[in-house]
Formats: C-alpha cells, structure tokens, sequence
C-alpha cells in the first residue's frame, strides 16, 4: 500500500480531521487483485446508488457507484470539472497543486469547454482513427519483430504496451519519439509522484518542454495536430501558447497513459482467462466486442472527480452546492441492474453500456483512437504469439496502486 493511502486510512479511521463521516470508507483504495474492484469497496457496491467516503484529508465526499445515476450526474451541468475552485475534491495529498492552474479540456466547463473540445474533434473522429490504422498496425508489428528477435522472454510494458500509443500520439500531435524517455517520466511522476513536490515538478518540466516545441514549431511548421492548430487557431488569435501548451500535455499524457494501461492489463486479464482467450483465437471477429468488456471489466480511470454548484436530487439523496463528487467506474461498471454477472468478463452480452470513457459534455475525446490501437495490439499480439504466457506467478507480478490510473507496471511475458 502506498504511503499517501495509508495517511488516509489512518486519518479516516481516527476521524481526526473536521469533517470526517464516522465510519466512512476511506477513498481511494488499493485494488487486491489487477481486474476486480478493490475487495473493500464491496459496501459501496451493496450501498448504489451514493455513499458518502472520506478523503485523505478527512473530507466527508460523494461517490456514485449506480449505474443511471452516474450517467445522470455525469451529464448534468450543476457539476463542476473546475479544479480551481476551491471546494473542487482533491483525492491524494500530491494532487493538491491541482488548483494552481487552469488545466485545459478535463478542467473546464462550458462554454470554454464546447470551444477548446471543438478544435480537437475532427483528429480524434471514427474516420481519423480508422485512417490510422495502418501506421497503428505498423508500429504494432516492429514492436513485436523486435520482441521475436530479442529471444522468446520480454517484459511486455517496457516492450510493448507503452511503445505503441506512446509512438501513435507523437506521430499524431508531431511530438519527436526521440523525446518519449523524457515526457514518459514526467507523465509518470505526474500520475504517481510520489510526493506534491515530484508532481507539480513534472508538470513545470513537461509544460516548459512543450512550451520549447511549440514556439519552434511556429518558427518551422511541421506535420502534425500541434502543427495545425498553430496554423489555424493560433496565429488567428483564437487560442494562445499557455492554453496550447496546456491542451498539448492533456492530450500526450492521456494518449499514451491510458492506452498503454489497457493494453498490459488486457494482456493479463486474457492470459489469466484461457477459455476467453481460446475463443477470441479461434474467432478474431470477437475482438471488437472483446475491447469493449475489457474496458468496462478494467475500468482503469477508476476515480473521476466534480464539484456541485447547486443543490442536485438524485438516489434519494440531496448533493449540496460544494460537495465533492467522485464516480467509482470500476463500481458503477459492475452494478448488477445492468449488466448480469457483472464480475464475469463476457463480451457476448447484448448490449454493453459501460462508462469506462465516462459520459456527457467531458466523454473521453480519444475513446475512437484508443479503441483501434486495443483492437490492433490485443489482436496481433496473441495472433502472433500464440504460446504466449506469463514469465511468473501472477501474485508477484507488480500493478498500480488504487489513486492513479490501474495497470500493470512490469508484465514479464514468455513465449
């Protein structure tokens, strides 16, 4: 368990804090097992559709686990994604520089939202990633060449899972590969610190190197998405450098953090499923509806975070103006009334309306391109490794603590 989690277990359970609910469960926690929710948010799971948890800090928050009131909540305009605001829950200690500084798409409402989503939309559309495709596949397929002729052992995070849509997001943004080393380590310092100091550092160093970029990028036009809104946003004055710099870092951040997640712990999860596997083997037309349950099974974004700014009805309780809101997907995706057997992974269920790209106004603007890099990695990796297994006991091999996004952080694969 990691230091910040078990401050806020101490911190709760002592009820210390003003504020703290008596015998509310502290928030976030650490899963036990990769795939599954974390074993002690089953009362949260038992109490749908709204619970009240603590925070690391003692603060007595919402979180939604019901299916239709999270969709409901999560497209009402009465909650708030503005991280400067101060009432705005804050769920670990080292997040805390969140309110500094305005963050681009995730911490915005609109109207500013609708104009900043707006100038994205069209390189992140069904066309855009279906025209990726080949480069997708590509990328893919040197990956794996690589793997082959290093042997037949490789650690499939390092090798694979963050190579393909930490290269994908460079190719599309115009962001140099050579420089993945650098703003892979500040992601990773900005989702996992450890500390406050290490978070807003990584943000300062990844800002200023995007800063640098995009002042050349300018001076020397390139191809690329950064390269086209300096184009046509930029030097027409409808957008500035800050909030380009601020967009840029959302955008190569998610666009290889959250892929990357994905694809080593579907790798896991699959290899710890051989009937699920076998099927999708013999029958590749499965692969589709495959990413989808992963998706909803993983729930790797577990924690999504608003503010209220007006008394809201919902669940037979009342949010209040300044409550903080958070939206357990991990819980919300295995709510029962919904979706049957819920903690079985099975991608023949009739109809699968998962949040795992959230809803509303702030649904992951990636969610198209994600998708075809799952189908095309998941697809070739077991297609062309067909021995493929794990290289050690499943209980050694390390993932993700609960308050930052889930995945595997070494995966040592054999084939």
């Amino acid at each position: 368990m990691s230091e910040s989690l078990s401050e806020s277990l101490s911190e709760s359970l002592s009820g210390a804090v003003a504020g703290a609910t008596p015998d509310a469960l502290a928030f976030p926690q650490d899963r036990t097992c990769p795939y599954h929710p974390p074993a002690a948010y089953q009362p949260l799971r038992d109490e749908r559709p709204l619970t009240r948890v603590t925070l690391f800090d003692g603060r007595s928050v919402w979180v939604v686990t019901g299916h239709a009131e999270a969709r409901a909540l999560l497209a009402d305009g009465r909650l708030s994604t503005d991280r400067m605001n101060e009432a705005f829950p804050i769920p670990t200690r080292r997040f805390q520089g969140l309110r500094r500084e305005r963050t681009a798409l995730l911490g915005v409402d609109d109207p500013e939202h609708n104009r900043q989503r707006r100038m994205l939309i069209p390189s992140f559309s069904v066309k855009r990633a279906a025209a990726l495709r080949p480069r997708i596949q590509e990328t893919v397929d040197g990956l794996i060449d690589a793997m082959v002729a290093g042997g037949s052992r490789a650690e499939l995070v390092s090798a694979f899972a963050l190579p393909v849509p930490s290269m994908v997001i460079c190719a599309l943004l115009g962001v140099p590969y050579e420089d993945h080393e650098f703003f892979e380590a500040q992601s990773r310092r900005l989702l996992r610190g450890p500390g406050l100091a290490d978070v807003d550092d990584a943000r300062t160093q990844l800002h200023a190197y995007l800063r640098a970029l995009i002042l050349r990028k300018r001076a020397d036009p390139a191809e690329g998405l950064l390269d086209e809104l300096i184009a046509t946003r930029l030097e027409k004055g409808e957008t500035d450098v800050e909030e380009l710099v601020s967009l840029a870092a959302i955008l190569l951040i998610a666009g290889h953090e959250t892929t990357a997640n994905m694809i080593s712990l579907g790798t896991f999860t699959l290899l710890r499923h051989p009937e699920q596997l076998a099927e999708l083997r013999a029958d590749p037309s499965l692969l589709s509806g495959a990413v989808e349950e992963l998706m909803r099974f993983l729930s790797i974004a577990d924690v999504m975070l608003r503010v209220a700014t007006e008394d809201i009805e919902v669940g037979g309780v009342t949010i209040r103006p300044d409550d903080g809101v958070l939206f357990s997907t991990s819980v919300v995706n295995r709510d029962d009334a919904v979706f049957q057997d819920p903690d079985v992974l099975d991608w023949h269920r009739p109809a699968n309306r998962h949040l795992a790209f959230g809803f509303g106004i702030h649904q992951c603007l990636g969610q198209n391109l994600a998708r075809a890099e799952m189908e095309i990695a998941l697809g070739t990796l077991f297609g062309r490794l067909p021995g493929l297994r794990l290289a050690a006991d499943p209980g050694t091999i390390p993932f993700k603590p609960g308050d930052t996004v889930q995945g595997m952080i070494e995966l040592p694969v054999a084939w």
